[in-house]
């Protein structure tokens, strides 16, 4: 089996670190807006107290001298016009921000010094040089952001960082778990937050799991060993019966059971790590026809290249046989003749021509026992879980695969 690809994605701690930019972007922004704003509402305010009370005192002065203040006018030009006709003795501001020429914006307070038709005494606070201070604070709050954030940035980057390493811990421990490592474990993760959880979450899935399959590999070891006296017994039986069609048809299900039973033995003895690799140079396309040949199933062998014919391997003659050999079982069984078995270099391809291996053996790999739909031509039993098993124990890749134009293809690739 092989691992399907997985989509190129941006690491955590540089997602992290981007969202951190961004809000402190965005913070920035928003303090920068709030204090411009503010500074201009107050800068507004300012100049209205200032001109309300200059022009209380310039009425004053005008009453007792009859001459005006310094900046004070009557009836000027450029008064807005909600100013010009006040109620007698009430003074009014009035903002204008329109201000034509040089004088800029500017804030007015008026009051009128008589009765109705009298003059109208105003004053005029201009709030160019104080709203030309507006630019600069802006410009430093930009800079001082700026700075912030390239301080920042290496920060989070950091903290990310952190976060980012005991989250792919976590990921490679459960990934070695899946992978079969029932061993693997995240330990002790510091500081008490999700990560820390999610760490003990997986060691206690691991502990558990673990238990289950040693129950059941245990199961299993204990059935098939169990079996082994009655299946020897009947086979000493069917001994005893009289030749003829019922005799063959006995032997044939207690050569059936026998195998079934040395399948599960041997299963068992690759769970439980207790085989052993007796490895030997030998001639790979030999081994590969003696394992065609020992099945009692045709298939065609072809050889890519004369140097492959004559190329010797260094493994265990006997488990790449089985290999080959349960290949070719299983695609007579569940597959459909022609069955042609390639040799080249180091690979050995087994094809057939049937509907190919089914979807859900692709995606998770053989079960034990498992036949996928009713029709059995779609199933896998035994076969290919021993196959996988002894490819491992050999440090050998066994892929499947369906070919495009139909048929399962399964590529062993021994080490070098």
């Amino acid at each position: 089996m092989h691992p399907t690809p997985r989509p190129v994605r941006a690491p955590l701690r540089w997602k992290i670190a981007a969202l951190a930019a961004a809000t402190a972007c965005l913070v920035a922004v928003a303090v920068g807006v709030l204090v411009h704003l503010w500074t201009a509402h107050d800068i507004r305010s300012r100049a209205e107290a200032q001109a309300f009370n200059a022009v209380y005192s310039a009425m004053d002065v005008y009453r007792r001298t009859g001459s005006l203040a310094d900046g004070a006018e009557l009836d000027p030009v450029d008064l807005p016009a909600a100013l010009r006709h006040p109620a007698d003795g009430e003074r009014h501001t009035a903002y204008d921000g329109h201000a034509e020429g040089n004088s800029g914006p500017s804030y007015w307070a008026a009051q009128g010094t008589g009765g109705p038709g009298s003059p109208v005494l105003a004053i005029r606070v201009n709030l160019a040089p104080q709203l030309s201070d507006l630019p600069r604070l802006d410009a430093a709050m930009a800079v001082a952001s700026l700075v912030a954030l390239v301080a920042a940035t290496p920060a989070a980057v950091y903290g990310a960082g952190l976060l980012a390493r005991r989250l792919r811990r976590v990921a490679e421990t459960a990934g070695r778990i899946s992978a079969g490592d029932l061993d693997a474990r995240t330990g002790p993760t510091k500081g008490g937050d999700e990560v820390a959880d999610i760490a003990a979450t997986v060691d206690l899935m691991a502990d558990s799991l673990g238990r289950r399959l040693r129950s059941e590999r245990q199961f299993t070891a204990d059935v098939a060993h169990e079996l082994r006296t009655p299946v020897g017994g009947l086979l000493a039986a069917v001994d005893l019966l009289p030749a003829g069609e019922t005799e063959d048809l006995i032997r044939a299900r207690v050569r059936d059971l026998r195998g079934l039973v040395e399948d599960l033995l041997e299963i068992s003895r690759l769970d439980a790590g207790a085989e052993e690799v007796a490895r030997a140079r030998v001639p790979l396309a030999a081994v590969v026809r003696e394992a065609v040949l020992r099945t009692g199933y045709e298939a065609e062998i072809a050889v890519e290249a004369e140097r492959t014919a004559e190329r010797t391997v260094e493994t265990d003659p006997r488990r790449l046989e089985r290999i080959v050999g349960n290949l070719v079982a299983n695609a007579h069984r569940h597959g459909a003749a022609p069955v042609l078995v390639t040799v080249q270099d180091r690979t050995v391809v087994v094809r057939d021509h049937g509907p190919g291996f089914p979807p859900d053996l692709l995606r998770h790999g053989p079960r034990r026992f498992h036949t996928g739909a009713a029709e059995r031509g779609t199933g896998h039993g035994l076969g290919l879980t021993i196959a996988l098993g002894q490819a491992r124990l050999l440090g050998a890749e066994l892929r499947l695969d369906n070919a495009e134009d139909g048929g399962a293809v399964a590529t062993l690739r021994l080490p070098g």
